[in-house]
């Protein structure tokens, strides 16, 4: 772009510019770096716009300006130098964004949804290219602006894109700049906007299609129990379609954000409500439909990232009981125990499945939230821990198969415990862990002691027993030995955790001598081994975990030694 051009902007007709520009945006559609623009020249050239945008004659031209911008602003190269302070604040009042105080004094928001969006996409880019310009919209009054607009949304002329890019520019805030959040929390009280506008989002879309659902027992938790704006009618759970999954992951992604550093611990009486509140609506996203599998997928991605962010009181509302549901019963009486309706749990548990039969290098990223959050779900609630339970460590009945061998889901989550993921392997076991009430012979019994030696040894375990955790559980008895697995329990070998046939017995026919003999090539072995460093040999302490043994033959003294004392 020469000087010709720059200065024709700056000076020429509307029409003369929008031709110009236009023919700018077309060529650079798919442009994300400018090397023949130095810094000053997209200064001259954004200047140049800005002056058209605040001239009311060149309405017509904004969108086209606006659209210059939003390609301009792909590039990170000098933003921090052509955007100032005064071009957000045009670009915010161009988004349709007004404080309070603004709309007292009668200043009307743009209403040209084009214009609208435009703005708000170009704001998006620049929020997220630029860690200066982040700072700037913490403090102007983007926030404030979005938040006036977030009351509207009841609107049914507010389109869904205005709404979108909203909330992708708060996600945006609150994912860049930490400090925003509490604010936005308590100041702005965005965690009950927020709430409202996914429950929004659910009722309205129930409403509209209310005719589809009749004879339907599924129904929605939060407004089943009036917790919405007072209205206490019974919505049938809704069917969204892909625009609503798209603003609701958006609005998820935001409370995620304002979530993830909440002192679950030390919570006032009011804030443990609005998350109780936002665990029934979570419940009613776990069970909801969607128009394509792809968008359930996601939804419940970012529905099941925002439960690890939940104090573990809240978990309970992932549970309905069965006198709330019409009839009394599910469909699927698999679904019900303890008189409760387990079905949003279930939606866990499968989407687990669902994930572990991804790509090993996928995997990783989808498995840890969910493991986590089923952790945390087990240890909080009795209900939802026993009933998992029964799912994921049924009564044994297949003792003479490796516990890592199979196709249920035991054998599956078995065989992360020795992954090579640090992070997964450690999740599963905990999770199996608290679904034995943290007790070892349990888990050992379940999963055999050479899966289950990193979490033992992790613990100062190996030496059996429970953890400090086991208190946490309740005292009853939750064994419930099989005829197979009693009939074979003399003959499983704990470290395999199966059932192992008879072996003859190597030393049969050996002297004494020459057993002793043996031993001591064994021992002069695993030295040099240890020596040559290939292994390491460990012996058991007193803490329950492991300890490196540097020489074998002095190892074998102290034990001989120790042994003399003892007698």
């Amino acid at each position: 772009m020469d000087d010709r051009i720059l200065a024709l902007i700056e000076t020429g007709s509307e029409e003369n510019v929008k031709t110009v520009l236009l023919e700018f945006n077309k060529k650079n559609a798919q442009t994300f770096s400018f090397p023949e623009l130095d810094v000053l020249k997209k200064k001259k050239l954004v200047d140049g716009i800005l002056k058209c945008l605040r001239d009311e004659s060149f309405f017509d031209c904004h969108q086209t300006c606006l659209e210059t911008v939003r390609i301009l602003s792909r590039e990170k190269r000098g933003l921090e130098e052509v955007f100032t302070k005064d071009i957000l604040d045009t670009m915010l009042q161009l988004a349709g964004m007004v404080t309070e105080e603004e709309l007292v004094n009668n200043q009307v928001p743009v209403k040209d949804p084009k214009v609208i969006i435009e703005a708000q996409k170009s704001l998006c880019n620049l929020i997220f290219n630029s860690t200066g310009i982040q700072r700037i919209c913490c403090y102007n009054k983007c926030v404030e602006g979005i938040m006036m607009r977030l009351k509207t949304y009841k609107d049914p002329d507010l389109l869904h894109e205005v709404k979108f890019f909203d909330m992708r520019m708060l996600f945006l805030l609150t994912a860049l700049c930490a400090d925003i959040r509490p604010k936005l929390r308590t100041e702005h009280h965005g965690l009950i906007y927020l709430m409202e506008i996914v429950d929004l989002i659910m009722k309205s879309n129930a409403e509209r299609n209310r005719h589809r659902h009749k004879g339907s027992k599924r129904f929605s938790k939060s407004s089943r129990r009036g917790r919405s704006g007072g209205d206490s009618g019974v919505f049938p759970i809704p069917c969204l379609d892909d625009e609503e999954v798209d603003l609701a992951s958006e609005v998820l992604k935001v409370l995620f954000n304002l979530t993830v550093n909440v002192d679950k611990l030390n919570m006032e009486e009011e804030e443990e409500a609005h998350f109780m509140r936002l665990v029934s609506i979570l419940h009613d996203i776990l069970l909801c439909d969607t128009k394509t599998p792809d968008k359930k997928e996601e939804l419940h991605n970012h529905t099941i990232n925002l439960l690890n962010n939940m104090p573990h009181a809240s978990y309970e509302e992932l549970l309905t009981p069965l006198t709330d549901i019409p009839g009394g019963k599910t469909d699927n009486k698999n679904l019900q125990y303890e008189g409760m309706n387990m079905e949003a749990v279930s939606v866990i548990l499968e989407f687990l499945q669902k994930k572990m039969d991804q790509p090993n290098k996928k995997q990783r990223d989808f498995l840890i939230p969910i493991l986590s959050c089923l952790g945390e779900c087990a240890r909080s609630n009795r209900i939802i821990r026993k009933w998992m339970k029964i799912k994921v460590l049924p009564p044994l009945k297949d003792v003479r198969s490796k516990p890592e061998e199979g196709d249920t889901l035991r054998n599956r989550l078995v065989r992360l415990m020795t992954s090579p993921y640090t992070d997964i392997k450690e999740l599963v076991a905990d999770f199996l862990f608290v679904l034995c009430k943290e007790n070892v012979n349990r888990l050992v019994k379940y999963t055999g002691y050479g899966n289950a030696a990193g979490l033992l040894a992790n613990r100062g375990l190996m030496l059996g027993g429970q953890s400090s955790g086991a208190c946490n559980y309740s005292s009853e008895s939750e064994e419930s030995d099989t005829e197979e697995y009693l009939a074979c329990k003399e003959r499983i070998n704990p470290v395999k955790g199966c059932y192992e046939s008879p072996r003859p017995n190597p030393m049969e026919g050996l002297t004494d001598e020459q057993k002793e003999q043996e031993a001591m090539e064994l021992l002069n072995m695993m030295a040099k081994l240890a020596r040559d460093g290939i292994v390491q040999p460990m012996r058991v302490g007193t803490d329950g975990k492991p300890h490196p043994v540097k020489h074998i033959p002095e190892h074998q003294k102290e034990e001989d030694s120790e042994e003399t004392d003892s007698n």
